[in-house]
């Protein structure tokens, strides 16, 4: 009986990721931007948010055992007020990068951006009060 419901199981598992599989045709500007970022090769990827205040990386809500309630209040003192964009530009073009990619939103649901979807976000939550995503793309 046991082998019966795993071969079940194989075959459901197998059906539904059918079932739910498309056919994906990239269009030429995906491509385009495909080629180009492989083209790059040399970038900054910044993993940066109201966690690291605690100095012990993007899990550390679950690492240390810390509540919702209490990670919630991290953003009042989230203040970098010696985040300088335009030096930061400087520097990744000077070092010959080609670009950056920064966490806008990690999964504790902060945004480093203004957004209207929640006012869990740099601009509405903390007193810094400023959108670092656009002052990065600007």
């Amino acid at each position: 009986m046991l082998k019966l419901k795993t071969h079940l199981l194989i075959l459901i598992i197998f059906l539904v990721n059918n079932l739910y599989s498309q056919n994906y045709k990239p269009v030429p500007e995906n491509i385009k931007a495909r080629n180009w970022f492989q083209d790059a090769r040399f970038g900054l990827f910044v993993h940066w948010g109201v966690y690291s205040i605690l100095g012990d990386g993007e899990w550390v809500m679950n690492n240390q055992n810390i509540s919702i309630d209490e990670y919630e209040k991290l953003p009042a003192f989230f203040n970098p007020i010696d985040f300088d964009p335009k030096e930061w530009v400087s520097m990744v073009k000077q070092a010959g990068m080609k670009y950056i990619t920064i966490t806008s939103r990690h999964h504790d649901g902060f945004s480093m951006f203004d957004t209207k979807m929640s006012d869990y976000n740099i601009v509405e939550s903390t007193p810094y009060g400023k959108d670092i995503i656009k002052a990065l793309a600007d």
